[in-house]
């Protein structure tokens, strides 16, 4: 497919084969160009990296970046979301193996780092697609205002400044980072 021949509405098969289509989100059908600024991407890049190092050390998942895929969305078939960071516990994936293109399981933790790109609706709404399927622990970071919002499966949730630590909780125990660490 070239990118001259795009079609109006995709299927997610044609964002993977597309070039270029890995900064591109897919929702109902249609291209959403995933905009990142320096700030926001280097908090995901360190929150991503520092999860990425904890589940290779403890062997308790697989952690994922920016441009991995998640079609775990039942009543939204052409729905790809690319979180900016995620981790699916060990012994969810067939043989712990991570597939080649999109993953069709909810990751069991989700991280958005907020840009200046992004509107406050459309965070929003990734984060309330991603409850609707059972994401047992989403941190939003918020690079302008240096907080995270550590929202839960059970519906409660809490805003942490520069002097609290995000912990992985009953997701991944032991996984600790003060807030501070990810705006250095």
């Amino acid at each position: 497919m070239t990118h001259n021949a795009i079609p109006a509405v995709l299927e997610p098969d044609d964002l993977l084969a597309m070039p270029g289509g890995d900064r591109y989100e897919l929702i109902d059908g249609r291209l959403k160009e995933k905009e990142m600024g320096a700030e926001s991407d280097k908090g995901a890049l360190r929150i991503g990296g520092l999860l990425d190092q904890f589940c290779v050390r403890t062997k308790s998942g697989i952690a994922f970046g920016s441009q991995t895929g998640f079609r775990c969305f039942p009543k939204q078939p052409k729905l790809v979301r690319k979180p900016d960071a995620a981790v699916i516990v060990t012994g969810r994936l067939p043989d712990d193996k991570w597939p080649k293109g999109d993953i069709a399981l909810v990751p069991d933790l989700v991280v958005e780092a907020v840009s200046t790109h992004d509107t406050y609706e459309e965070v929003a709404v990734k984060v309330t697609e991603f409850k609707s399927v059972g994401v047992k622990l989403i941190w939003v970071i918020s690079p302008e205002t240096r907080t995270v919002l550590v929202r839960r499966a059970d519906g409660t949730c809490v805003e942490l400044d520069e002097t609290g630590t995000l912990s992985g909780e009953n997701v991944l125990p032991g996984f600790a980072c003060p807030v501070a660490d990810l705006f250095i």
